[in-house]
């Protein structure tokens, strides 16, 4: 059993202390770093790439909503960690994965930590059941004469798959993108078209793009893909690899 590695962002060393007795009793956890400061925080976390981090609002150097908002959080789960309730909206929207009130409890914090492990061992198993479903798919030269029915609020068309390029999410909803330049907008989140999609060449390459690689141009090690219509999609931290395997693999 892989560990999940695990991230702390809080400057009340007392507090952090009682963090780490808790954590440092569940195995399937590794605490590769901690900070106090914000500033630290935002070079660490890229670099040392969590899996989940329990981070307070409210530190000295600002709060820690406006450090997500810039490296965002599709790389990783967050806890936040707050004595002020008032938060919780704002922390739910922002996609956190939980939310705690201090002083923290044992109990609840150990259930929502051991619900982010199964979470993330859920994802990586769905993950692995594409793959195979891709290559097999592939295999048998199924890629080429899909098609597939998009529900808009005005109309359902009907298109090849290969003529998409590239589909994104925001809030529940996609867009898909067509080789001809137009777009369609359906009310289903992403997740919903990934399954069936992968097997064609498609990738998730960030939480928000699924990507159509016969249109990929491009790969900038900065972490970008430069599409044949000159749209640029970004590939999160964890995905580089997986990017960069997928192209070796193109024929």
């Amino acid at each position: 059993m892989k560990a999940m590695k695990l991230y702390i962002l809080e400057d009340e060393i007392r507090i952090l202390q009682h963090i780490l007795q808790i954590v440092n009793r569940i195995d399937y956890l590794e605490v590769i770093g901690s900070s106090a400061e914000i500033a630290v925080a935002a070079k660490e976390i890229p670099a040392l790439k969590p899996d989940i981090i329990l981070a307070d609002i409210r530190l000295k150097d600002g709060d820690s909503f406006h450090l997500f908002h810039e490296i965002g959080i599709n790389d990783f789960q967050v806890v936040f960690l707050t004595a002020y309730d008032q938060y919780a909206i704002q922390a739910l929207n922002l996609g956190a994965f939980g939310y705690l009130l201090k002083p923290i409890d044992e109990v609840s914090l150990t259930a929502l930590l051991h619900k982010c492990f199964h979470h993330r061992e859920h994802e990586k198993f769905e993950q692995q059941q594409l793959a195979v479903s891709r290559d097999y798919y592939l295999a048998q030269g199924l890629g080429a004469s899909k098609r597939i029915a998009l529900k808009s609020v005005e109309f359902i068309e009907v298109v090849s798959i290969e003529d998409i390029m590239y589909c994104k999410s925001d809030k529940g909803y996609t867009t898909f993108y067509l080789n001809n330049g137009h777009d369609i907008l359906v009310s289903k989140g992403l997740k919903e078209y990934e399954s069936l999609l992968t097997p064609f060449g498609f990738l998730r390459c960030h939480q928000s793009y699924l990507v159509n690689f016969k249109y990929v141009k491009k790969y900038y090690r900065e972490g970008y893909l430069q599409m044949e219509n000159k749209e640029s999609i970004i590939v999160s931290s964890r995905k580089k690899e997986e990017v960069l395997r997928y192209l070796e693999n193109i024929a």
